[in-house]
């Protein structure tokens, strides 16, 4: 039958129509985008046969490689709107898939493929933030039988994903006419070297063998400050450099910090070799950047690698906690023969807080050991009360009183400076207080709310102090949100933190005792005095290991609302409270440290290199 002209344009209106309708419903260009990981179906490089030079059908890798992305590209082709997606890695060698930056709409479009397992929304990755050898008994245990410190590791490459590395560290340093390496390296493939910004060609040196960095999902979902989010190996926050100097740094590397010596530190394996793999930034990270550089790494065939950075919380779709894609990656990376080594979390002390779920992973808890660099606050009225601190002692070597004043007694009186009660309590401003009421005096600062959200921070503490001619500072408990665990910096002037609320009352109580008010309450002037001692010197009388109070805890989960699972987590504990190690000076997320080559600190992955060797 034949349609009258008119009819007919009618009906093919309506069917372009329908069609233009079908299409914008299928994706919306305005749709937010985010990262997605992909897994499909079949083995990666590290599993097919004939991908290893041994293989006697050997064919070449590197075409394995082309022709696995490019499926990848002709799957996304098919299967997506042009213009609708990027893709940003292809993981080709411990399993086959790839992540993609696209609409929630397109995702659903893979998550139907025939031959795709599995489609994960990245929800971003975290990092989680000497004396320990001979806390373990390295010197006359292991290390004797390895032929000491300077055989300890040799022939081993541990690989990194982490924040970078800070090459001109000389924990990192590699002199082949001084101590030439012994050992041959028999699997490790790729010395291959990135370089950029802060990271020249001299920087893979021997002990550093390898250096690559993944941004391209970092630079797809987070918006990065290229003044700090350096694209090369480079390590900006100082994270990756403590992590590597753990478990690898040279033997009897000197620590000095504001000209006070600290010991000689050394790494678990002090002959081992590293390969960097930077994948976290400062403005934030991503799961898919995670996951191709672990892949790189199977791909180099290193001996062990060490991840102190990953999502810090359970997959939120409901997806069982083994068969997320980190946990995937790091089956596959295991099953390559790659002994993989897991931060367990620092979310402590809260029950079913542990993010290292797998048997396959070594999940690795923190724990303190012996040492200790305690400090002392004499009162005025002869009370002495135990604290922590990195700083030297007061005037007189801590012996002479020195005048009190308490943060909020000594604000300006006009009234100039608007803020909230907590942030002057925390002497976080300045402008706030009135200089002569500070001056010269030791200023009892309050742990309140703004160090709970952080949007407080020691630096400014340490800014205001200097700005205002403190003779030092006493950090206390707030009665409002109980006693806190110190993490003690090397402080540039005298100061003492106080972490128990039961002390923090004492020094509250001789306070106002010595501290004369109008009828209204305010502030006229107090003769209460204290004397802050030294705290740069070390115990090792602590009882040890107890399990650090931040290190995350089992029962083992296997989705997000909590179900047990039949796992034992974390698998072991190592030292990570008060850890010396290498740092980064340029220490862009943590402006006390910044400018120093050496850092003390505490976390699950300071504690995930300590067993990185074995």
């Amino acid at each position: 039958m034949v349609l009258p002209s008119s009819l007919t344009l009618l009906l093919m209106m309506s069917i372009f129509i329908s069609i233009f309708v079908i299409s914008i419903t299928c994706f919306h260009d305005d749709e937010e985008r985010h990262i997605y990981l992909v897994l499909l179906e079949g083995d990666g490089i590290a599993f097919q046969k004939g991908s290893h030079s041994q293989d006697s059908t050997t064919i070449d890798p590197n075409s394995l490689r082309e022709e696995t992305e490019a499926k990848h590209d002709e799957i996304l082709q098919s299967a997506l709107e042009d213009g609708s997606y990027k893709k940003l890695h292809s993981f080709k060698h411990m399993f086959n898939g790839f992540s993609v930056h696209t609409s929630r709409s397109q995702a659903t479009r893979l998550r139907n493929l025939a031959g795709v397992k599995l489609v994960q929304r990245d929800n971003g990755a975290k990092l989680m933030t000497t004396h320990t050898p001979q806390f373990l008994s390295l010197p006359t245990g292991i290390w004797t039988q390895l032929g000491g410190p300077a055989h300890a590791g040799d022939g081993v490459v541990i690989g990194f994903v982490d924040s970078g590395i800070n090459p001109t560290h000389p924990s990192f340093a590699y002199d082949p006419n001084l101590h030439p390496f012994t050992s041959n390296l028999s699997s490790f493939s790729s010395a291959e070297c990135q370089f950029g910004p802060f990271f020249p060609a001299s920087s893979c040196n021997g002990k550093i063998v390898s250096a690559k960095f993944f941004s391209a999902g970092a630079q797809a979902a987070v918006n990065l400050n290229a003044s700090v989010d350096i694209l090369s190996p480079f390590d900006a926050e100082g994270h990756g450099s403590h992590v590597a100097s753990i478990a690898a740094g040279n033997g009897g590397v000197p620590v000095v910090v504001n000209g006070v010596f600290y010991g000689k530190a050394s790494g678990m394996a002090p002959r081992a070799r590293i390969a960097v793999y930077k994948a976290a930034y400062p403005s934030g990270s991503t799961l898919a950047d995670v996951v191709a550089a672990m892949d790189q790494a199977v791909s180099d065939r290193v001996d062990i690698l060490t991840v102190s950075v990953g999502p810090d919380e359970p997959p939120p779709d409901g997806t069982l906690t083994f068969l997320n894609m980190f946990e995937v990656a790091m089956l596959f990376a295991r099953k390559a023969g790659v002994f993989v080594v897991q931060a367990a979390g620092n979310k402590g002390p809260y029950p079913s807080t542990v993010v290292s779920f797998s048997p396959w992973a070594m999940g690795v808890g923190a724990s303190t050991t012996d040492r200790t660099y305690p400090a002392h606050l004499l009162l005025g009225n002869g009370q002495v009360l135990d604290g922590a601190s990195l700083s030297g002692p007061g005037f007189g070597n801590g012996k002479v009183l020195q005048k009190l004043v308490l943060a909020k007694d000594a604000l300006k009186k006009n009234g100039t400076f608007q803020h909230t009660p907590e942030y002057i309590e925390e002497c976080q401003h300045p402008e706030a207080f009135d200089p002569n009421l500070v001056f010269a005096r030791i200023v009892i600062c309050t742990c309140s709310y703004g160090f709970y959200t952080g949007t407080s921070s020691f630096a400014a503490i340490v800014d205001t102090a200097r700005t205002l001619g403190f003779s030092g500072f006493i950090y206390v408990a707030n009665p409002r949100y109980g006693s806190y665990k110190p993490q003690a910096y090397p402080f540039a002037l005298p100061s003492i933190l106080i972490s128990r609320v039961d002390d923090a009352k004492v020094i509250s109580q001789y306070y106002e005792e010595h501290t004369k008010r109008d009828e209204r309450g305010n502030f006229i002037e107090s003769d209460a005095m204290a004397a802050i001692g030294e705290g740069r010197v070390a115990s090792f009388t602590e009882r040890s290991p107890v399990v650090s109070l931040f290190s995350s805890r089992g029962p083992d989960i296997s989705n997000n609302r909590k179900s047990l699972a039949d796992v034992l987590k974390p698998d072991v504990l190592a030292p990570g409270d008060q850890i010396w190690a290498a740092y980064s000076p340029m220490s862009v997320s943590n402006p006390m440290l910044r400018g120093h080559e050496f850092a003390i600190l505490s976390g699950t992955s300071m504690a995930t290199p300590h067993v990185s060797q074995h």
